[in-house]
């Protein structure tokens, strides 16, 4: 079994699978008599196909203890995907770019307190993996008629971090 070491989350690193959603560096400016801060057009959320609209859900997911065992990544066709935290508790994200034969090795990052990401339509990633407690999301992806979702499962488990 391979094993994956976990990074940490910058813009940078991310900006080929989508984008970081967090307050640092960010482009702001004041709102409401300037007693709020509008932290502004943090992600391109895409919405493709029939019907295709933006959805906002909440999720609470269980925490992975470390390391974990990583066998399969999945994907959105028809639209991008943004996991925005409630809390400050870590998660994983894990991603992987495309080859001509599927998936690539992933990689896998670690988010800071307070960040969030927006993984492209069509960017192969993980299952929402939060690190160290029960941990509740805003996501806002698509939804609408058609099949948004292809589940890759690699040969050989990768063993992260």
């Amino acid at each position: 079994m391979k094993t994956i070491d976990i990074r940490p989350l910058t813009r940078e690193a991310f900006a080929p699978f989508g984008q970081v959603i967090e307050q640092d560096g960010a482009h702001n400016f004041p709102i409401n008599a300037g007693k709020c801060t509008r932290f502004h057009d943090l992600a391109n959320i895409e919405t493709t196909g029939e019907k295709a609209r933006p959805m906002i859900s909440l999720l609470r997911g269980e925490p992975y203890p470390l390391p974990l065992e990583l066998n399969m990544v999945e994907r959105h066709p028809l639209g991008s995907q943004a996991f925005i935290p409630l809390g400050d508790a870590s998660f994983l994200v894990v991603v992987a770019e495309e080859t001509e034969s599927g998936p690539a090795e992933p990689i896998a990052f670690r988010t800071a307190p307070g960040q969030g990401v927006n993984i492209g339509r069509n960017v192969w990633h993980g299952i929402l993996t939060p690190l160290d407690a029960v941990s509740d999301f805003a996501v806002v992806d698509r939804g609408g008629e058609g099949v948004n979702l292809e589940e890759h499962f690699y040969a050989e488990s990768f063993l992260i971090r």
